[in-house]
């Protein structure tokens, strides 16, 4: 275990998490320089935080509440919303339906997407999942369920139109 605010630490924090907090900006920015940017002011208000945290699980939870403030803050300037996005290809993966699953998660309203994200991408339990969102563990559960749903019947009408 490395101490709190140390060097070891921070680069420590950013090999584990980058690649989790961009993700997951990411499903809600839908652009992956904004959702990297968002990402790097998670890791400074991490830097400002004056108080270490009571956990692994709580330094997590954190960072990922965090970054889903951060997304919808972003989302919400002034800027974002006067401008007009550009249109990013996302690169397809291999052709074994991958880039066409990522495109149905996105889509998909932003409490499942989110709760989706955290859970299959993340490996969060429910209960984990309930915690980071303050919300209930029963919710979270229809949220998967009611994702998984729209999920299907996405994918199933993309490839009926093949």
């Amino acid at each position: 275990m490395y101490e709190f605010g140390t060097d070891e630490y921070i680069n420590n924090i950013l090999s584990r998490y980058t690649q989790t907090l961009v993700r997951l900006s990411y499903t809600y920015v839908k652009n992956i320089c904004d959702a990297e940017d968002i990402a790097q002011d998670v890791f400074v208000a991490l830097l400002r935080q004056k108080q270490p945290f009571e956990s692994d699980e709580h330094e997590k939870a954190w960072l990922i509440r965090t970054t889903i403030n951060k997304s919808k803050n972003y989302l919400k300037s002034g800027w974002v919303q006067r401008t007009v996005p550009l249109e990013e290809d996302i690169p397809a993966e291999d052709d074994d339906g991958s880039s066409a699953l990522l495109e149905a998660v996105l889509s998909l309203p932003e409490k499942y997407r989110t709760a989706i994200h955290l859970h299959y991408y993340d490996g969060y339990t429910i209960n984990e999942i309930a915690s980071i969102m303050k919300k209930k563990s029963a919710t979270v559960g229809t949220w998967l369920a009611r994702g998984r749903e729209l999920l299907r019947k996405k994918l199933e009408e993309d490839f009926d139109d093949e």
